[in-house]
C-alpha cells in the first residue's frame, strides 16, 4: 500500500482514494441498510459478514500498512449523516477504546458503557499507536458536513477541552471531503470536528479504530466478528 509515511506521521491524515469501486459500495451499503433502519444518526457494529473487509481486506491492508502487520480492527461505528438528522460536533479528540470487560488497570480510566460495550480511557501512548480509518459510502463535498482535522494536533498528547478550538486557529486544517469509495486515514488522537451540512444529503461512514499491540495485564480489546449478517450494539 503505497503512501507518504513520513507526511503522515507529520500530519496525521492521509486519503486513499478509491479504495472501494460502485459495486462494492452499494453492496456494502446494502448489509448496512437493516442497522440504519429506523433514521438513527449512527450505530456501534460488533460484527457482520462485512467485517472481512476490515481485517484482510482492503481497509486491513492500509491499516497495516500505516500501523505494522499486526493491526487489527478494535472499534466500529458507522454514521449515517442525513437530512433529518444533520448534526455538528465541536474540536474534540477521541479517548475511549472498547474492551470486553471492565479490569482496573493502572493507567486506565474513566469507565463507562455506550451501547452495552465497555469503554475506558487508555494511556495517551496506547491512542498513538493506533489508527482511524473512515470509509465513505456516499460523496462528501464542502456543504454535507465533513469531517475536519487539526492537522499535526495528534502530537500534542492529551489536550484539554478549553485548548481544543484555540489549536485549530493556529493550526493547519483538513476539510475532509471525499467520494464514495475513499478512505481517510489519521491518526486516532487527532483534533476533529465536523458542522452539519449546509446542503443536507445523506453522507454514511464506516468509521474503523485499528490497533496493533494486545493491552496490558487482563484488559482485551472489544473487537470485531466476523458473522453472517450485521451485528448493532446499539444508537450512537
Amino acid at each position: 500500500m503505497d503512501y507518504d509515511a513520513a507526511a503522515f506521521a507529520e500530519r496525521g491524515a492521509v486519503l486513499f482514494p478509491a479504495v472501494l469501486d460502485a459495486e462494492a459500495v452499494a453492496a456494502l451499503a446494502g448489509d448496512f441498510d437493516p442497522v440504519l433502519a429506523g433514521g438513527r444518526p449512527g450505530r456501534r457494529l460488533t460484527g457482520g459478514r462485512w467485517a472481512g473487509l476490515l481485517h484482510d481486506g482492503p481497509l486491513g491492508r492500509i491499516a497495516a500498512a500505516i500501523i505494522g502487520d499486526s493491526a487489527q480492527p478494535v472499534r466500529v461505528i458507522l454514521f449515517d449523516k442525513t437530512p433529518e438528522t444533520n448534526w455538528g460536533v465541536a474540536w474534540h479528540q477521541d479517548r475511549t477504546i472498547a474492551v470486553r470487560q471492565r479490569k482496573e488497570t493502572k493507567g486506565f480510566g474513566t469507565w463507562s458503557v455506550k451501547d452495552g460495550i465497555v469503554h475506558v480511557e487508555p494511556p495517551i501512548d496506547i491512542l498513538d499507536g493506533m489508527v482511524t480509518l473512515r470509509l465513505y459510502l456516499d460523496d462528501c463535498g464542502d456543504d454535507n458536513g465533513p469531517l475536519k482535522l487539526v492537522l499535526g494536533s495528534h502530537q500534542l498528547g492529551v489536550i484539554p477541552a478549553d485548548r481544543a478550538a484555540g489549536l485549530a486557529e493556529v493550526l493547519p486544517v483538513q476539510v475532509c471531503t471525499a467520494k464514495a469509495g475513499d478512505v481517510w486515514a489519521c491518526a486516532t488522537p487527532i483534533l476533529h470536528a465536523s458542522e452539519a451540512a449546509s446542503k443536507p444529503g445523506r453522507r454514511r461512514v464506516l468509521q474503523v479504530d485499528y490497533a496493533a499491540v494486545n493491552l496490558p495485564e487482563d484488559l482485551e480489546w472489544r473487537g470485531v466478528n466476523e458473522g453472517d449478517s450485521p451485528n448493532a450494539a446499539g444508537e450512537v
